[in-house]
């Protein structure tokens, strides 16, 4: 089990967080905490994987929680989940190392694909941790691209990294909404298998969804990528 601590100054938003938490198979909370002073002291008492870390706390910002947190050698996990949306709290959270940043007010669905994410990447690291040293240092390569792959696309398990990386760079590069039939023609993908990597990304918030509606009255789904 993944042991997550949720942080928010609201009490009834965290009792949320931590019921959506309690949802996905595989993470149980903890523990909540309501300021960083609390937070901090519950790193210090007890093992945590995973921080569901708010950015604006009462007695400080979760940024800076999470530099005090590496500087006393706490190096748990974090993901932010705040309203805070400027590009510089963005930036900061990626160069203090935040896996991922959810912003307020959000989904289960949503805050569901990036615990899933994050479970992806800690089968990945641990994948990797376990073959360190078997092979050259193409081997090591690999395991690295793997393990960025799996932070980049969060795919869930029995799902492939290099078919969404693939639908990644077609969207990428397209200079206009794919639909899954376009998608499916760029990446040699049977279709079916384009319409259920892209409605997986879609739904994890990778891509966004417009509908363009025909003749026949029946709107096409097109997909562009958003992350």
């Amino acid at each position: 089990m993944i042991d997550v601590l949720v942080v928010d100054d609201d009490f009834r938003v965290a009792e949320i967080n931590a019921a959506y938490v309690g949802k996905v198979p595989g993470f149980r909370v903890a523990a909540r905490a309501h300021s960083a002073a609390q937070a901090l002291a519950t790193l210090e008492r007890r093992r945590i994987d995973l921080v569901l870390l708010d950015h604006f706390l009462p007695d400080e910002t979760g940024l800076s929680l999470v530099r005090r947190m590496r500087q006393q050698g706490h190096h748990t996990d974090v993901i932010m989940v705040t309203s805070a949306s400027d590009v510089a709290t963005v930036q900061a959270a990626m160069r203090h190392g935040a896996l991922h940043y959810l912003v307020k007010p959000f989904t289960f669905a949503g805050l569901r694909a990036k615990l899933d994410s994050y479970a992806t990447l800690r089968r990945t690291v641990e994948r990797a941790a376990g073959t360190a040293g078997d092979g050259p240092a193409a081997q090591d390569q690999e395991q690295v691209d793997r393990i960025f792959a799996a932070l980049r696309t969060g795919l869930p398990t029995r799902h492939s990294v290099p078919t969404a990386e693939l639908i990644r760079d077609v969207l990428h590069t397209a200079d206009h909404p794919l639909s899954a039939h376009e998608v499916a023609d760029r990446t040699g993908l049977s279709r079916s298998t384009a319409q259920r990597y892209l409605r997986l990304l879609e739904q994890s918030g990778r891509l966004r969804l417009t509908l363009r509606y025909g003749e026949t009255g029946r709107p096409e789904h097109r997909y562009a990528w958003a992350v």
